[in-house]
């Protein structure tokens, strides 16, 4: 019975033994596990904490990193104690005894502990640096399509600068402004793990509007050089054409000399001489503006083609005016009557408006119509009486104005009703 009795005890020892090394193994892999977890979390926030460091540069992200290497600091301790019990206690050992198992049971379970004490603060703080992890995230996501609009605005004004050079214009200033580009394309390339999300994102879109501006500005050139030619060749005809109409103006005027009197041609005499100076000097004009084209000096030749253009103008207008001068006087010479009723029913019109619903007319529009009938009397009374050589333009003058004055007076009329 005694043999008996101590062979049970010993089987029982020797149980007890083997279920503390099993439950020290199961600590290790407990702790193991926790280890594995903890190691994956720390990573996780780790990319999480360098996506923020790369965007952002505020006081809260100062704040969160100071916090982080707090909690990363706390995290490597922890992991230290952990890996220093692991070396500690090998609990795969044969000749584990009791006690040893047990100490390594209580160390390992303490790490495990502490393991996922630490886990639970990382999750802790990951979930507070999300707002900020958030908007870094959003910064990042702008990064590729920002470097690529860049590259393309950079290939596009490339494009447009050799289209210039292709259609002979001169482009060095262009090719000047795309060259200092260059190293912020370099930039750009390197990326913003190297020069950081904010700086690449002003870089970029710093990048993609002075290229745009470049391609903008030589897209321009060829069309600003075609509108001036345009410009140009159109004043050369127009040009030619007030030469031409220029050399019936001396007809006109001998014309005018030999059938009127002075007084209606002598504010003429001078349009010969004017318009061929305004000829000369928009030809010299037109000249300086195909100089500025071909410089490229936009400026100088839209202002030099608006000097030809106004000159131009004013000579055809004076041109224009010795004809109608003539017009106007054969009209009024053959039936001088015409004018006469032309006024006469003005005045007429405008008087029957000024008595309109009155016993009496204003004053205001009596006295400008009753000076025009006089006016008109005096005009017809003095063509009358100029016998042979009237002065018919005074004459038409004077009817125009006195037509001006009924009209002024309708128009006072009206607008006081």
């Amino acid at each position: 019975m005694r043999v008996a009795g101590g062979g049970g005890g010993r089987g029982g020892w020797w149980r007890r033994n083997d279920s503390l090394r099993e439950e020290a193994r199961a600590a290790r892999d407990a702790a193991q596990q926790a280890f594995y977890e903890l190691d994956s979390a720390q990573r996780e926030v780790e990319l999480a904490v360098e996506t923020v460091r790369a965007v952002e540069d505020g006081p809260a992200a100062r704040q969160a990193l100071a916090e982080y290497r707090q909690i990363s600091a706390q995290v490597n301790e922890v992991s230290a104690e952990y890996l220093a019990a692991l070396d500690a206690h090998d609990v795969d050992a044969e000749d584990l005894d009791a006690a040893t198992a047990a100490r390594a049971r209580q160390t390992l379970e303490q790490a495990q502990r502490r393991i996922a004490a630490e886990q639970t603060e990382l999750a802790r703080y990951l979930g507070r640096l999300q707002p900020l992890l958030q908007h870094a995230e959003g910064q990042l996501i702008r990064v590729a399509p920002a470097v690529e609009k860049a590259k393309q605005a950079l290939l596009r004004a490339t494009t447009a600068l050799e289209a210039v050079r292709a259609a002979g214009l001169r482009a060095d200033d262009l090719a000047a402004l795309l060259a200092e580009l260059a190293p912020e394309l370099t930039r750009l390339n390197e990326g913003a793990a190297r020069h950081g999300v904010a700086a690449t994102l002003r870089r970029a879109e710093d990048v993609t509007l002075r290229a745009d501006a470049i391609r903008s500005s030589a897209e321009q050139r060829p069309e600003k050089a075609q509108e001036i030619d345009r410009r140009v060749a159109s004043l050369r005809t127009r040009i030619q054409a007030l030469e031409t109409r220029a050399g019936t103006v001396e007809p006109v005027l001998s014309e005018l000399r030999r059938r009127f009197s002075s007084e209606c041609w002598q504010d003429l005499q001078r349009v010969p001489v004017q318009t061929a100076e305004a000829v000369r000097t928009a030809q010299q004009k037109l000249g300086e503006a195909s100089r500025a084209r071909d410089e490229q000096s936009w400026a100088d030749a839209t202002g030099a083609i608006g000097t030809v253009r106004a000159l131009l103008e004013t000579a055809d207008g004076s041109v224009a005016m010795v004809h109608e001068r003539l017009r106007l006087l054969n009209e009024v010479e053959f039936d001088p009557q015409r004018e006469i009723e032309r006024s006469r029913f003005a005045l007429r019109d405008a008087q029957r408006l000024a008595m309109a619903g009155r016993q009496a007319p204003d004053p205001r529009h009596a006295g400008p119509l009753d000076a025009a009938v006089g006016r008109l009397d005096r005009a017809v009374a003095g063509l009358e009486a100029a016998g042979r050589h009237p002065d018919y333009w005074h004459f038409l003058t004077e009817l125009a104005g006195v037509r001006e004055t009924a009209a002024q007076v309708v128009a006072m009329i009206r607008g006081s009703h």
